[in-house]
């Protein structure tokens, strides 16, 4: 629409804008994102975005997160903050650290966590917290989608944290974030979609797409014919829809990995207490890879605003073929789960118990990845289809918010005036 192009429309699977970014409020009251997000930027784009749309309705907020340890809180990163373990397991980790040879990306992520930061780490935190948040065996994944996503931490560094017992927890892009005020983090993408308008048609599921008519076919019986489709599906999907289609790029994408999520929302009749953001899990104490304290982000996200009655726990519990969840008793099990780490403390009535299923969470970096993406890619641009955002490019090192609207925009400019994307590539 900024670049002048009048010709284009948005079609929502969904009842609602967002997608994964979207946010619910449950019959308790309580607002609920899919998924642990936080909002933090690598673009201008992103950011020119964010003010248009939420000007001052933001808070701003520093970091403060934890991984639970035996019977301890150990500030995040983990491989960082070592002198918080007992004295066993820090030898043990500082030890293997010291004596790591170093990874590279040519390893699977099993052999780079082992060669990156040795046994100790690797045991203690790195492969049980990584198989609880990808459900999938680190033998399988690549390690080339690391970049910003892991503290690779010199020994030099982790001994004198230990040694003068300091504190290294600014490690990070998103150590500073901000947050919407009220609605969760779909509030962004709800006020996107009111500047768009009619544009943008709701509860219009894609059935066929024929790339030599270039033609839509919906579920309602409708059709719409393009010149150029981006599409944010994930992309084993769009290609299963595709009329035309070689077995070579069929083949590949069923090369495609992904995991999904259950969100378990915990709401409880109990203060807001918790000074802590976020905290990950990478034992068996609980079901969740990781907890998010809602109510810290914003109070609207609880009944009234109101923390001094309410507090809010998000969990994230992943599944796939390698990781079976039963989730008939999931949310009790993550009730236990966050009593039995110390999260919460008593035993708070609950008052809220929500559950969604996100049965497209992660795109898992498998080993054939990226040999799969060129072949797709590559034909689906030859057909003028741009398969973008996180489960639309499958590569989870782009695959944050920021990623995803910057690589809309640099969509949109490549259709209208032909100029190259600056982050995606084949």
């Amino acid at each position: 629409m900024k670049l002048g192009h009048e010709n284009w429309k948005v079609f929502e699977r969904s009842d609602r804008p967002g997608g994964l970014a979207a946010s619910v409020v449950d019959p308790a009251g309580f607002t609920w994102d899919h998924g642990g997000h936080v909002v933090f930027s690598h673009y201008g784009e992103f950011d020119k975005l964010l003010e248009e749309v939420m000007g001052d309705d933001v808070y701003a907020h520093e970091r403060s997160s934890y991984i639970r340890f035996r019977d301890r809180w150990v500030p995040y990163p983990f491989q960082n903050n070592l002198r918080y373990l007992p004295p066993e397991q820090a030898y043990e980790c500082l030890l293997g650290l010291i004596e790591a040879p170093g990874g590279d990306t040519n390893m699977d992520f099993a052999q780079w966590m082992e060669a990156t930061f040795g046994g100790g780490i690797t045991h203690h935190f790195m492969r049980p917290y990584n198989f609880k948040v990808w459900a999938t065996p680190p033998e399988r994944m690549s390690s080339q989608w690391i970049g910003e996503r892991v503290s690779v931490i010199d020994y030099r560094r982790a001994l004198r944290s230990f040694v003068f017992q300091e504190d290294d927890v600014a490690w990070g892009p998103n150590n500073l974030f901000v947050f919407p005020a009220a609605g969760g983090t779909g509030e962004i993408y709800r006020r996107v979609a009111m500047r768009l308008g009619e544009r943008v048609e709701y509860e219009r599921s894609v059935v066929r797409v024929d790339t030599e008519t270039k033609t839509l076919h919906f579920a309602d019986g409708s059709d719409e014919s393009y010149d150029h489709l981006l599409s944010t599906m994930p992309l084993d999907v769009l290609v299963r829809l595709l009329v035309h289609c070689p077995d070579h790029v069929r083949a590949a994408a069923e090369d495609l990995e992904h995991n999904g999520v259950y969100m378990v929302g915990i709401g409880y009749e109990t203060p807001l207490k918790d000074d802590k953001s976020w905290m990950y899990f990478p034992e068996d104490s609980a079901p969740f890879y990781r907890a998010t304290n809602f109510a810290k982000y914003s109070a609207a996200n609880v009944p009234d605003a109101d923390t001094a009655t309410y507090s809010s726990y998000m969990t994230e519990t992943s599944y796939s073929r390698y990781k079976q969840e039963d989730v008939d008793d999931l949310g009790d099990r993550v009730e236990e789960g966050l009593r039995a780490t110390g999260v919460v403390e008593g035993r708070p009535e609950v008052v809220s118990m929500h559950v969604v299923d996100i049965p497209y969470a992660y795109p898992v970096p498998t080993l054939g990845r990226d040999d799969a993406l060129q072949t797709i890619q590559t034909w689906l641009m030859d057909h003028d289809i741009y398969s973008r955002g996180r489960f639309g490019a499958w590569r989870y090192e782009i695959g944050n918010m920021d990623h995803s609207v910057k690589m809309g925009v640099d969509a949109a400019r490549s259709i209208v005036n032909k100029t190259p994307e600056e982050i995606w590539t084949t």
